[in-house]
């Protein structure tokens, strides 16, 4: 029973790293276009020709 004072604190402080992580990259603008970068990943569109050998 004596592991449960280190590993409850050490949980907490995790789920808080996580959270203030998660955070952070809404307030940065992570998620602010979503579909954007799924409709950029499948265009077919470049501006370089790949070379043929």
């Amino acid at each position: 029973m004596s592991i449960l004072v280190i590993l409850i604190p050490v949980a907490l402080g995790l789920g808080l790293i996580g959270l203030l992580a998660f955070l952070w990259s809404l307030k940065s603008g992570q998620y602010k276009d979503l579909d954007g970068d799924a409709w950029r990943a499948l265009n077919d569109e470049s501006d370089e020709k790949p070379s043929r050998r």
